[in-house]
């Protein structure tokens, strides 16, 4: 079977370029063992060094995520790509530092204000919007979020201090 898988190939060959086409074969590069990376293992600043994290309420439905998403998706990649952080129980798991914030809700503003150094709140843009099962509910809601997502993208638009 390998023979005539080769002799198949070989022929498949000949015709692309009887026909004038230039076939193009793939390149296998294998990839290297990947550990798994935990949360722990990441420098703090690695992971919240970007423009913008989203505080989001733990436990959003897999509908009020979509929104969220495609939401930030609207506002460009950097936002598209912004780390997610849950705040569970009034508490965030850690405190990453960014230029902004979007947070979805006052009990996440609250927990966001809790964690964050003075320094770091004195500097940071913080935007709130509704909490995504309110932004999904009522048409106001969506309005005060896309003020709150223009009202981010002016702000990481300003070149950083």
């Amino acid at each position: 079977m390998a023979a005539t898988a080769h002799a198949t190939q070989a022929h498949r060959g000949r015709v692309l370029r009887a026909l004038g086409i230039t076939p193009w074969a793939r390149r296998h590069i294998p990839s290297p063992a990947i550990a798994a990376v935990t949360a722990d293992d990441v420098p703090a600043m690695a992971m919240g060094a970007g423009d913008c994290v989203v505080v989001l309420p733990a436990g959003c439905s897999p509908r009020e995520l979509d929104l969220v998403g495609r939401a930030l998706m609207s506002c460009g990649p950097a936002l598209a790509r912004a780390p997610r952080v849950e705040v569970s129980n009034g508490q965030l798991p850690r405190a990453p530092q960014a230029r902004a914030y979007l947070v979805f809700g006052e009990a996440q503003a609250h927990a966001l204000g809790r964690e964050l150094p003075a320094a770091t709140l004195s500097r940071a843009h913080i935007v709130l919007a509704d909490e995504p099962s309110g932004v999904l509910s009522s048409g106001a809601g969506k309005r005060r979020l896309w003020n709150a997502l223009r009202s981010l993208r002016r702000a990481l638009s300003q070149p950083s201090e």
